[in-house]
């Protein structure tokens, strides 16, 4: 029973981690601005929800709540003539997270860093590097662009520990990005994989084992619309499959993730430098994992110039 217990909080700790990557929605991540364009975005990222196991562990009324502020400096660059930037974030996380087994509760509260990551895009077609006059007299048609984002284990994680909010691998996502203007409309659609490294030191009772995780495929689409300028709302939704775990080499094939969230997203300019954006998504079926209701406040600066 003790291991069982061990076996509920470890797997409780570790779902909210995949809200965070393969259940992502992100409208307009390929949005294309001036050259030297800078950005610093604080988000408050607050998660409530279920968690399913699908059969896994013999496990009742598994949830979580967990809070997970980000702080994000995003900068635009010419990439051989090509518009492109690179967005840098690091998360941190609170939680309180509870499963029943046999009719006894368990719980346990964690704080700590999560794993940071980096991204790069660069657009393909439909939008050159441009500087800020140049940028004033394009109008957006058609803009495909690819991305790439990698999340570093620079989170807190001890190998011998239950509850880790890292994940002590890296995780790499390969990304291409559709996206169209008619008017005020804008659709964009992205469609990745991620791949990830082994985990070397995996808890596995009193000793470590290394544990991998298969590929996870992602589709996302977003349909938002201008009101006026800097003034938007997104309709968004994605879809993502995979991710069987394997411990010490067996695979567990009842950890194969399928699942999809639905959202909205509205951005509001306050001042000529900044606005704040309001998110919301829920799962809409979730077969292995974390089925969260996610509500999200950010508050961006931008501005324009090259760094010192």
């Amino acid at each position: 029973m003790r291991f069982v217990f061990k076996l509920v909080l470890l797997m409780l700790a570790a779902c909210p981690l995949h809200v965070l990557h393969a259940q992502d929605l992100a409208p307009r991540a390929y949005v294309i601005t001036p050259v030297h364009s800078n950005a610093i975005t604080i988000t408050c990222a607050f998660f409530d929800g279920g968690i399913g196991f699908n059969g896994t562990v013999p496990i009742g009324d598994a949830n979580g709540t967990y809070y997970a502020p980000i702080f994000s400096y995003y900068h635009s660059l010419n990439f051989f003539g090509r518009s492109a930037n690179i967005t840098a974030s690091l998360p941190y996380a609170v939680g309180n997270f509870q499963g029943t087994v046999s009719g006894q509760s368990r719980s346990l509260y964690r704080s700590g860093m999560l794993d940071s990551s980096l991204r790069f895009s660069v657009n393909l077609m439909g939008g050159p590097a441009m500087q800020p006059k140049e940028m004033a007299k394009w109008k957006q048609k058609r803009l495909l662009g690819l991305s790439l984002k990698v999340v570093a284990p620079t989170g807190q994680y001890g190998g011998t520990k239950l509850v880790n909010w890292g994940t002590n691998r890296w995780a790499f996502k390969p990304d291409i990005g559709y996206s169209e203007r008619w008017g005020n409309w804008v659709f964009d659609g992205y469609a990745g994989v991620w791949f990830y490294t082994t985990n070397s030191a995996s808890y596995a009772g009193p000793i470590t084992k290394p544990q991998s995780e298969a590929p996870i495929g992602s589709l996302e689409a977003h349909l938002s619309y201008d009101v006026k300028p800097r003034l938007w709302l997104s309709l968004d939704g994605n879809f993502w499959w995979g991710g069987i775990t394997s411990l010490s080499g067996i695979q567990n094939l009842a950890t194969k993730q399928t699942g999809s969230r639905l959202g909205g997203t509205a951005s509001f300019p306050i001042s000529k430098h900044q606005s704040i954006k309001v998110s919301y998504s829920n799962g809409t079926y979730i077969r292995f994992g974390g089925n969260y209701q996610n509500v999200s406040l950010a508050w961006q600066y931008s501005w324009l110039g090259r760094p010192n």
